[in-house]
């Protein structure tokens, strides 16, 4: 009977220590490697939805186009906005077209619809130098926007994104409401 009580606890111990040491590794992984965030608002249409929710990665090196999680520079959230000007760019919209560096891009994630008739233009057109009076971006810096342009506020209102804010780069949604239906139909 005693032998059977002491491994019972054995057991249970186990179990505690596997416990433990799982919630440490996530905890960890989660300060330091990777984090689940959801995405709020439409400013990443059809990237992303309202309440979509994404993984991101904490060690990523940021590329030009990566969509980038930061802490936003005029409220307590987080965003989430594609960058688009990286250390060194110089960085212009001329008639719906992107250029970064002098080369044009075609920016198939842009949302292009609109309920206006009238709306010329997606994304206004603007220099760098005029949005932030700056040439090129600046080290340590990023210019991003977000991918549906009429309803974004994004570094042309607020200017540039410094690497110290950003919390890290979305690899992958894992929720996305868009396909998940609750209840009857």
């Amino acid at each position: 009977m005693q032998e059977e009580k002491t491994n019972f606890k054995k057991e249970i111990l186990s179990y505690i220590k596997i416990i433990v040491i799982t919630v440490l590794v996530v905890l960890g992984c989660k300060q330091f490697l990777f984090a689940p965030i959801k995405v709020q608002g439409a400013s990443m249409y059809p990237t992303y939805e309202d309440k979509d929710i994404i993984i991101v990665s904490k060690i990523s090196k940021i590329e030009r186009f990566d969509q980038i999680v930061f802490q936003s520079p005029t409220e307590d959230e987080l965003y989430i906005k594609r960058v688009i000007g990286l250390p060194g760019d110089t960085v212009e919209m001329k008639d719906d077209i992107l250029y970064v560096n002098g080369k044009a891009y075609k920016e198939d994630y842009v949302n292009r619809q609109t309920d206006d008739p009238n709306q010329l233009r997606i994304t206004e057109n603007f220099t760098l130098e005029e949005l932030v009076s700056e040439k090129k971006v600046p080290e340590g810096m990023y210019f991003v926007l977000g991918d549906n342009r009429l309803k974004s506020y994004d570094s042309r209102h607020y200017g540039l994104i410094a690497n110290d804010a950003v919390y890290g780069e979305s690899k992958l949604t894992v929720y996305p409401f868009k396909h998940f239906h609750i209840g009857r139909e």
